[in-house]
């Protein structure tokens, strides 16, 4: 092995060099920029709605509609995910990179199902399952804040890498 391909097998932080160049010409790397923002647009508009419920009262209809619609695109956010980490990284979850993100992603998903299993069973009241949905919104909004710092430590890197090879 040359001492170039040595090179490009070491990561510089959270991609090795073939790392770096699947995640930029894969259509999940698009696919994911597309719906992360989408989904936390979701989840402010849902936030809102749940608020207004839990303020005034009314609105409760809407407001489980917009936290089922959430949840909907949480799970095609994170089967699509998964399949960027295994074009990226070679396996579909848990990848070294994204480790931590994908363990707490999992609470995630398990508090949003668990919602829905609550809503379809009755197994809670109206004002538990607005309760449940805040308890599963604040797990999304710590796990946005993981793959945001590591999106952005993703472009320190990047700009790191481009300051090395010139």
């Amino acid at each position: 092995m040359s001492n170039r391909a040595q090179f490009n097998q070491i990561p510089l932080g959270l991609y090795t060099a073939e790392e770096r160049a699947r995640r930029d010409t894969t259509i999940w790397t698009t696919v994911q920029g597309v719906l992360a923002p989408l989904q936390f647009i979701i989840f402010v508009i849902s936030l809102g709605l749940v608020i207004r419920y839990l303020v005034n009262g009314t609105g409760y209809d809407v407001a489980t509609w917009s936290i089922i619609f959430k949840t909907i695109v949480l799970y095609v956010i994170m089967i699509t995910g998964a399949i960027w980490e295994k074009n990226v990284f070679g396996q579909y979850l848990l990848a070294p990179a994204f480790f931590w993100e994908d363990i707490f992603s999992f609470l995630v998903i398990g508090l949003h199902t668990g919602y829905l299993w609550a809503l379809f069973t009755g197994a809670l009241t109206p004002n538990q399952l607005i309760w449940l949905a805040l308890v599963a919104y604040a797990s999304y909004l710590i796990n946005a804040v993981q793959f945001v710092l590591k999106l952005r430590a993703a472009r320190l890197q990047r700009a790191t890498f481009s300051e090395v090879r010139v």
